[in-house]
């Protein structure tokens, strides 16, 4: 038996990167995902491609209230239970910090932060229902900021902060939760990094999305006498 068969499991930023390789393997696994992102064609592209229903696409812009509401009924409507989610959407702007623009820290902060807290909050009852789980993808800037990432670097440590409090809330309930904090991995967003950086791009010689997502199914499948509760990834080569 599949070591998440039965399992339905909300995936946020499928449509590529890191989202879309965490869905292909919980879907590998057994999982029902749901998978979640901006562009439509794309999430559809990849239900098709997973396990036979072992994917349904639930597009939605989760920055915008009505839209993260919409996908919370869906996916209520659809699923009598939900397992787990992974929270694998982000984006990231770059700037030194004298010349930052506030727009671009709000993009990030409700993008990064508010975005999945507020879908956290209005799926959570049924996550205690299922004494599910969750996993927060943060980054090694969550840790330690460094100079040139101070807006970005500020959401991944409150969202640290979302995911440590929320931890201490609800793990009485049955609920476990993770953060993973990534280093340098191989997503079109790393790629956007080292050229804006103008850093030379080797993907083969950084973290895999595919690693993540192994790293994802092995949290999910832990048995219940045990949580993780933080996960630092880092690329083994120093490049």
């Amino acid at each position: 038996m599949a070591a998440l068969s039965d399992q339905t499991i909300l995936v946020t930023g499928a449509s590529g990167g890191v989202g879309e390789a965490v869905a292909r393997v919980l879907a590998e696994r057994g999982a029902t995902v749901c998978l979640s992102g901006r562009n439509e064609g794309r999430l559809k592209k990849i239900a098709a491609q997973l396990p036979e229903q072992r994917a349904l696409s639930y597009p939605a812009d989760l920055t915008v209230e009505q839209e993260l509401e919409r996908l919370v009924r869906g996916i209520l409507t659809d699923h009598p239970r939900l397992d787990a989610i992974i929270h694998c959407a982000g984006i990231i702007t770059l700037d030194a910090f004298a010349t930052a623009a506030a727009g671009d820290f709000e993009r990030q902060f409700q993008t990064n932060v508010l975005a999945p807290f507020r879908l956290t909050q209005l799926l959570l009852p049924a996550l205690i229902s299922a004494q599910g789980q969750l996993v927060f993808i943060n980054s090694s800037a969550g840790l330690r900021a460094r100079g040139g990432v101070s807006q970005y670097a500020a959401t991944k440590h409150a969202l640290k902060a979302v995911a440590d409090s929320l931890r201490e809330e609800c793990n009485a309930a049955g609920v476990r939760v993770c953060s993973l904090y990534l280093g340098a991995t191989a997503t079109p967003m790393q790629a956007a990094v080292r050229a804006h950086q103008q850093r030379d791009y080797q993907p083969d010689r950084i973290i895999q999305p595919d690693d993540v997502a192994e790293i994802i199914a092995a949290i999910l499948a832990l048995p219940r006498t045990a949580e993780v509760t933080d996960v630092t990834m880092r690329p083994a080569a120093k490049a």
